[in-house]
C-alpha cells in the first residue's frame, strides 16, 4: 500500500480519539461547504480536466467521466486489458486534489482489516486502539479488485455506500470527499474472484479505457519514454474545492419530466426481455447524479434528457445482465441500451430546464 499524502491541515490521519472512537468532524471541520460560482466551478474543472489529459493520451473523454462521478459522490470502476492506462488515470486523478490517497493492492491473501483497519490492545493504556485501514483516504485506489476473496470485498461494501467502516461494534466516518477508483482486467480471469452484483452496483460507473489512437500512441512514445509525467503532476485544486464542487453540482435543478425520463430508461432495462437482469433503484439514483454533475460540467444549473443519456451507459451496463439467448445472437448491454434509448420518448426542455412538451425517440 502506498503512504498516506496527506494535506497540511490533515496530517494526523483518520479523525479519532485516544479511546477509538470515531470524531465527527472531518477535515473541513464539519462545515458544509458553500457552492462556488460558475465562473470557479468551470476553472477548477478544466484545471483537473487538463493536467490528467497531460498524463492520458487521447482518453479526454475517460477523464471527463472519472471527473463527472467524483463530483457525483459516487465510485469508478475502470475495466479494460493490461497496459493501457486503468492505475494510471487512477493516479492521475487522485493527485490533481490536495487530499489523502491510499492504493491498495488486492491479492488472493490481503484480509479485510487490512482495508477497514482493526482494533489493537494497548498493553500501557489497557485500551484497544483502532488502526485505521488503508480505506480512510479521500480517494482510494483499489488495484486488481477482482484479484482479492469475496470476503475482502464485501469489507468495502459499508464503505462505499455509507462512508462509514464499522470494526468491533464501533463504526467510523470516513472522511469527505470519499472515493474508490477500482480496476480490474476482464481477460485473465485465473486466480480471480468476479465482483457479484451487489458489489457492481456499488460502482456509479465502469469505463473500458480501450487503446489510443495512433496519434495519441505516437505522443505518448515520445513524452513517455523519458521519465513517465505522472511524476510532475501537482494538486491543482484542494479537498475543499472539490467538497465545495459536489455542493454545486447537488443544486442542479432537475424537472419532474426528467425524473420520470430517468425512471423510464430504468423500468425500460427491467421490462426488456433481452435482459435476465435490469436497473436496480439505486442505479437511477446515481444515474440522475451523473446527469447533475455533466450538466454542472456544462456550464448549466439544469439537467436536460441528453445529460441521462450521455451517462446512462457508462452507469447501467456493468449492472444489467443479459439474456442467454441474447448473448448467444451477440447482443451486449451497450447494445440494449442504446436500443432502448433509442426507442424511449424524450421531454423536451424549455430554457431553464422546465419541460416543455414530449417528442418520441432519442437518435444517437
Amino acid at each position: 500500500m502506498e503512504p498516506h499524502r496527506r494535506t497540511a491541515d490533515n496530517v494526523s490521519g483518520p479523525n479519532l480519539n485516544l479511546a477509538g472512537v470515531a470524531d465527527s468532524v472531518s477535515h473541513l471541520n464539519g462545515h458544509r461547504p458553500d457552492p462556488m460560482r460558475v465562473e470557479a466551478f468551470h476553472a477548477a474543472s478544466q484545471r483537473i480536466l487538463s493536467t490528467v489529459n497531460t498524463v492520458i493520451d487521447g482518453k479526454s473523454d475517460a477523464a471527463r467521466l472519472a471527473l463527472t462521478v467524483l463530483l457525483a459522490q459516487g465510485h469508478l470502476l475502470l475495466e479494460d486489458v493490461p497496459g493501457v492506462g486503468k492505475t494510471l488515470l487512477a493516479k492521475t486523478l487522485a493527485r490533481t486534489i490536495d487530499c489523502t490517497v491510499n492504493r491498495i493492492q488486492f491479492t488472493p491473501d490481503l484480509l479485510p482489516s487490512d482495508v477497514t483497519g482493526v482494533s489493537i490492545y494497548n498493553q500501557a493504556s489497557r485500551l484497544f486502539e483502532f488502526r485505521p485501514g488503508a480505506v480512510f483516504a479521500n480517494i482510494v485506489i483499489g488495484d486488481e479488485i477482482n484479484r482479492a476473496s469475496a470476503k475482502t470485498q464485501s469489507a468495502l461494501l459499508e464503505c462505499m455506500e455509507e462512508h462509514q467502516v464499522t470494526v468491533d461494534g464501533t463504526s467510523y466516518r470516513l472522511d469527505e470527499p470519499f472515493m474508490v477508483v477500482a480496476t480490474q482486467n476482464p481477460i485473465e480471469m485465473e486466480g480471480t474472484y468476479p465482483l457479484p452484483e451487489a458489489q457492481r452496483d456499488r460502482f456509479m460507473a465502469r469505463i473500458s479505457m480501450g487503446y489510443p489512437d495512433k496519434d495519441a500512441e505516437i505522443e505518448m512514445l515520445e513524452t513517455h519514454q523519458a521519465a513517465s509525467p505522472l511524476s510532475s503532476v501537482a494538486a491543482v485544486v484542494s479537498a475543499a474545492d472539490v467538497a465545495s464542487m459536489i455542493a454545486t453540482v447537488q443544486q442542479v435543478f432537475v424537472s419532474q419530466a426528467v425524473k420520470e425520463y430517468t425512471v423510464s430508461v430504468g423500468r425500460a432495462t427491467r421490462e426488456s426481455p433481452l435482459l435476465r437482469l435490469g436497473a436496480s433503484p439505486r442505479s437511477m439514483l446515481q444515474l440522475l447524479r451523473a446527469a447533475k454533475a455533466t450538466a454542472a460540467l456544462d456550464g448549466r444549473d439544469f439537467v436536460l434528457p441528453d445529460d441521462v443519456g450521455d451517462v446512462a451507459e457508462a452507469v447501467l451496463a456493468h449492472r444489467i445482465i443479459l439474456d442467454r439467448k441474447a448473448a448467444g445472437a451477440g447482443e451486449t448491454p451497450h447494445s440494449v441500451l442504446r436500443s432502448i434509448l433509442s426507442r424511449l420518448p424524450v421531454p423536451q426542455e424549455a430554457p431553464g430546464g422546465r419541460a416543455a412538451a414530449v417528442a418520441g425517440g432519442r437518435n444517437r
